[in-house]
């Protein structure tokens, strides 16, 4: 039998595939087994911002450009403050960690980044094969998405979109120590849509124009959005902008898991991790990785036990009442916001919460909507 070039090949170079390529390199388990990470692109460029919640400090700490323990939930009705304690609310540039992962990767005799774009992988020969070269490999992780689920008629479909830009004041305009993790103040044709604002410092924020729509918009709509919150709602007509970033996230209850096989695993969006109804995916990959590589040291199917069914079925409902309603987004994350502590909202997104906590959580948020959906994802 012919030696594989690698014993693993893991495609694409962003969040899912480097937090796993980390967490390989750290065990002794897969010690002397080669791995490469093969991406089109060099992921030298900021091109997205996550955000995640923990509890006290965690592994990427010395990452975090930003945290805070104070927010603010804002709707025309309404305006809450939200004291995450004991949680932190954490921003991390992607350059930062594509830098940190990169820099310890290569410190690894057997850990090799190519430069290829994946077409295609052949599960006969365990081949991947790329426009420069092919690639030969015991198992193969990989991170883009099947485009049979744009086409799936039987899953929901929402698409969080956005437009962040970073804007820099003459004088001081923000509270670094609060940001807004809503705001429905600026709407746009009876569509679930927020503003969302990460003050890093007095003169200084992200400012991200967001959608949670089954429908997706021109980028000049953004720009529309954010002007109009800046001017209207900051009251802030001195600024420039110093970097800017958009972004397309898939919120479905497509069953990604049928895409894996003997020798193929999906991981990141292709692998259904992020999370459905909310878009967050940081913690939701580390969660992931771990228990994938849990699974593999005790001879189990890496993607096996990676989700609760329960908790699928709670996003599938949520999501179908967006897409056939979506003029509800903005009453629904109102009750969300106001009638549920931001502990047990964190505890929920995160599928740590018991199931009378769920259904405490489910009656708050109340709408007619919800049963049809139930009765449509059956």
């Amino acid at each position: 039998m012919i030696t594989p070039d690698y014993y693993y090949i893991i495609v694409g170079g962003g969040l899912a595939g480097l937090q796993l390529a980390l967490e390989i390199r750290k065990d002794i388990f897969f010690k002397g087994k080669k791995i490469a990470i093969i991406d089109p692109a060099l992921k030298d460029e900021n091109d997205k911002t996550w955000c995640f919640w923990e509890e006290g400090s965690g592994k990427w700490d010395e990452l975090i450009q930003k945290e805070w323990q104070q927010g603010l939930f804002i709707a025309d009705s309404v305006e809450k403050e939200l004291d995450f304690a004991p949680y932190s609310y954490k921003m991390l540039s992607s350059i930062d960690f594509y830098q940190y992962a990169k820099g310890e990767l290569n410190k690894d005799p057997d850990t090799y980044f190519i430069q290829d774009e994946i077409s295609k992988i052949d599960e006969v020969t365990r081949t991947a094969l790329g426009k420069k070269d092919s690639y030969t490999a015991t198992h193969f992780f990989d991170s883009r998405p099947p485009h049979a689920y744009k086409d799936d008629s039987g899953s929901a479909k929402i698409y969080q979109h956005f437009k962040g830009i970073y804007i820099e004041t003459q004088e001081a305009q923000f509270d670094p120590e609060r940001f807004t993790m809503m705001d429905y103040r600026v709407n746009y044709r009876n569509s679930t849509c927020f503003t969302y604002v990460l003050p890093v410092s007095p003169k200084n924020a992200l400012i991200e124009f967001t959608f949670f729509t089954p429908f997706l918009t021109e980028e000049k709509i953004y720009d529309e959005q954010l002007e109009k919150y800046i001017r209207e709602v900051l009251k802030i007509d001195d600024y420039s902008i110093t970097e800017s970033e958009t972004g397309v996230i898939p919120m479905t209850d497509y069953p990604f898991h049928q895409h894996n096989s003997k020798h193929v695993t999906k991981i990141g969006t292709a692998g259904g991790w992020v999370k459905a109804s909310s878009g967050y995916s940081f913690r939701s990959t580390e969660r992931k990785v771990s228990k994938m590589l849990s699974n593999i040291k005790s001879g189990k199917k890496p993607a096996q036990g990676l989700f609760s069914k329960r908790f699928q079925r709670y996003d599938a409902i949520f999501l179908d009442v967006l897409e056939k309603r979506n003029d509800l987004g903005e009453s629904l994350f109102t009750k969300f916001y106001t009638k549920n502590s931001i502990q047990n909202i964190f505890k929920f997104l995160d599928e740590e919460t018991t199931f009378s906590e769920e259904i405490k959580i489910m009656q708050s948020m109340f709408h007619p909507q919800f049963l049809k959906s139930f009765f449509n994802k059956l």
